[in-house]
């Protein structure tokens, strides 16, 4: 007993410690900094808020309609590649999902110096593309990298588009921008979910 209470203080300093760090983090600054974002890359957005961004090119290795359509089946072959080429890992990781199906995924490069477009010679899989430049409308999100969350946060940008339909319109495939890794806790992870999108009177 006496040992129970002698534990019992240092742990529950470690539980205001840890709840201290999970606050500060939802509330002071979006995500943990496991990796730098590509270069040119524009500030995060806001848990819960939605922004009109404006993203450069980028250049990213993609991997596409796996047979599981699962994170882990995608993720492994893309980890290879950069392991392969000897390139940094870089936030974000870019999902598309077609339904409740994950339909691909992307590692980002840090700038468009590194890497040469075209198929990976070691796995087809993988192409390592150059992404245009666009808008995007966005919303951030916190938790796990799921398809329930991706959902319900793209139900908040369509709403936000109906309520412009006068200003904005979607151009392009939704996307999940996960920014941290599953060594951090489920409950401070941070994503974004974005529309491409152009001002409704851009093709008059």
């Amino acid at each position: 007993m006496k040992r129970l209470k002698k534990l019992i203080k240092p742990l529950s300093i470690l539980a205001l410690i840890a709840f201290g760090i999970t606050a500060w983090s939802c509330t002071q600054g979006p995500r943990i900094n496991e990796a730098p974002l590509p270069e040119g890359w524009p500030e995060l957005t806001p848990v819960d808020e939605i922004q009109v961004k404006q993203y450069p090119v980028y250049r990213a290795a993609v991997i596409d309609d796996e047979t599981d359509g699962s994170q882990s089946g995608m993720f492994r072959p893309l980890f290879n590649h950069i392991k392969r080429k000897d390139i940094a890992m870089t936030a974000p990781v870019e999902m598309t999902y077609d339904g409740d199906k994950q339909s691909s995924m992307a590692f980002l490069y840090r700038n468009t110096e590194m890497g040469t477009p075209g198929s990976d010679e070691a796995d087809s899989r993988v192409e390592v593309r150059d992404i245009s430049e666009q808008t995007a409308v966005s919303i951030g999100v916190r938790g796990r990298y799921t398809t329930e969350r991706y959902n319900k946060a793209l139900d908040k940008l369509n709403a936000w588009l109906d309520e412009r339909q006068g200003q904005w319109q979607a151009v392009g495939e939704p996307r999940f921008l996960g920014y941290n890794s599953p060594f951090v806790p489920w409950f401070m992870r941070y994503g974004e979910v974005q529309i491409p999108v152009e001002p409704t009177d851009a093709n008059e």
